[in-house]
């Protein structure tokens, strides 16, 4: 039996999709509470509550590695996906933060943060060997198209 190239083509396209749709994290649900703000600026976060976002790059947009599953002191916080952020209210002191994202492998992080009363705006970032957090205490560029996480998840 001889293999056409359109059949070739086939197969090649169904597996990259195969591929493609394989890494794709499986959504947690939240043990958290999320906080909700009438206006998000710096002077309604702080002080416990704290917006965290998911600041994923271009290139894990394309390929659905950017949803990143994240824990907070060994509870789940759920899922949050590119262009999404939660708000959540954590008591002042050291806490563990823990990420997670696909990318043909798990890539899992921990990340040790004090939250004060100064701390707003935490970013988790997927990154092409682990996970970054940052505390930026600023809201991202374009933060207008950015849009909460549905409770569902």
């Amino acid at each position: 039996m001889k293999i056409t190239t359109t059949q070739t083509i086939k197969l090649g396209l169904f597996a990259c999709i195969l591929t493609l749709s394989s890494c794709a994290l499986r959504t947690v649900p939240s043990d958290y509470a999320s906080v909700k703000l009438d206006v998000i600026d710096n002077n309604t976060l702080g002080n416990g509550k704290v917006l965290i976002y998911n600041g994923a790059g271009v290139l894990h947009k394309m390929d659905n590695t950017a949803r990143l599953n994240i824990g907070l002191d060994g509870k789940s916080l759920g899922q949050i996906r590119p262009k999404e952020y939660v708000i959540v209210d954590i008591e002042k002191g050291k806490h563990e933060f823990t990420a997670l994202h696909i990318d043909m492998v798990n890539m899992r992080s921990k990340h040790t943060v004090e939250i004060d009363e100064n701390t707003k705006v935490i970013k988790i970032e997927p990154t092409i060997t682990s996970n970054k957090l940052t505390v930026t205490n600023i809201l991202p560029e374009k933060f207008d198209q950015y849009i909460e996480r549905p409770e569902t998840r």
